[in-house]
């Protein structure tokens, strides 16, 4: 299947001509449509650049070769923007999603997002996509007229729901937010400008949300055998996996490992690819929608893997999460990030003065809400390194996380 070759826009793609547009009106640009926007945007932002040193899955002082949130944003952005290019979607659209899906991630990956959440336990807890809703709507500050990025409906709704509806028509929470509710971030802001969260988002946020899967599933497979935390015989019986290893074999005798270990990794991004460009097609042809709306209401994905594929993603998943996500040493250095995270949230909490003038500023040391929510916003800011260097000025002993 040729996945290079554009085709002509869907009927049911997103159109920046017909964008809901912005909470704040702003004049068009000459040049650039309002997704465009968007999408520069988002790079150009402050949250966008410290995404180069927070943790993937290795903390960044392990080796030069391991992926950050940076680089694995970036290999999200290519891969969405190549299904969008093959399903006739909107390549800005789909990028901007990808590019800002992680914004919301705190230092040392989920092992940051795990102390957080537990620190603000008992006041809504901790979630990335709210995070990055916050940042893209409150917490970046680069214009004179208004806080945030100022950005489009269409990016603010993928960027909240490109993993499905958050509620029902009634507004009650299902999924991952049925226990303990909607995230305060994402339900305030909703009251200021509806998001539609029993709706399903655009055709472009779902291909930004299953490329995130493909990308996980081949890079994170590559950094596992750069560590050693396993080798290619022992994936050999993973589904998807074990046939492409073979095909390279049989294609490809007495391959150097590193070629090896490369060669998988294409050739599982490209087969994950072509399949959910084809299911994607059978889908569209089932249900026949003629606009965005429509995608937005069929009351199920539009954009997926085929029940083959998805088989294959769980395997390999279900592969990864002990041998890599859960490996001794991966996870002995993740309790030591997870330590230092909490440690800092505790010290600021205690003296929110040593917290910089502009966070400090206007603070009420009485209202224990807002300030272990400012807290969290400025801990969830920091770069890994960041916070090693604040975690060593005010406590004796700080890990090495190696």
């Amino acid at each position: 299947m040729a996945i290079e070759a554009g085709c002509e826009r869907a009927l049911y793609a997103a159109d920046p001509l017909k964008s809901r547009g912005r909470l704040y009106a702003e004049p068009a640009s000459p040049t650039r449509n309002d997704f465009r926007r968007d999408c520069d945007r988002i790079i150009h932002s402050t949250a966008f650049r410290r995404l180069a040193h927070k943790t993937q899955v290795f903390v960044f002082h392990e080796g030069d070769h391991y992926r950050t949130r940076l680089t694995h944003t970036l290999e999200v952005a290519q891969i969405a923007r190549s299904l969008a290019r093959a399903l006739g979607l909107d390549e800005d659209l789909s990028e901007g999603l990808a590019l800002a899906h992680d914004l919301g991630h705190p230092p040392f990956g989920h092992a940051g997002e795990r102390a957080l959440d537990a620190c603000l336990a008992e006041r809504g807890g901790f979630d990335h996509n709210a995070q990055a809703l916050s940042i893209v709507t409150h917490l970046e500050r680069p214009y004179p007229a208004f806080d945030g990025l100022n950005l489009t409906w269409e990016t603010l709704e993928g960027l909240v729901k490109h993993n499905g509806p958050l509620t029902d028509r009634a507004g009650k929470p299902v999924g991952r937010y049925a226990k303990r509710g909607i995230p305060g971030a994402i339900r305030d802001y909703d009251q200021t400008q509806s998001l539609q969260l029993w709706s399903f988002a655009s055709a472009e946020a779902q291909v930004a949300a299953i490329a995130d899967d493909i990308a996980y599933d081949a890079h994170d497979i590559d950094d596992g055998l750069r560590a050693d935390l396993f080798a290619l015989g022992d994936i050999a019986h993973v589904p998807v996996i074990g046939a492409i290893t073979r095909e390279i074999d049989t294609q490809h005798k007495n391959l150097p490992p590193a070629r090896r270990v490369h060669e998988l990794s294409r050739r599982l991004i490209t087969r994950m690819i072509e399949d959910v460009i084809a299911e994607t097609k059978r889908r569209i042809a089932v249900r026949k929608p003629d606009s965005a709306d429509e995608v937005r209401g069929a009351g199920e994905p539009m954009v997926g893997f085929s029940a083959e594929m998805l088989a294959g993603d769980a395997g390999i998943k279900g592969f990864l999460y002990p041998r890599m996500y859960r490996h001794e040493r991966v996870w002995r250095i993740m309790n030591d990030a997870e330590a230092v995270v909490r440690d800092l949230f505790g010290h600021y909490m205690r003296k929110p003065t040593d917290l910089p003038a502009e966070w400090a500023e206007g603070l009420d040391p009485r209202n224990d809400d807002a300030r272990s929510r400012l807290v969290a916003d400025f801990i969830a800011g920091m770069t890994d390194r960041y916070a090693l260097v604040e975690h060593a000025r005010y406590f004796d002993s700080t890990p090495e996380l190696r």
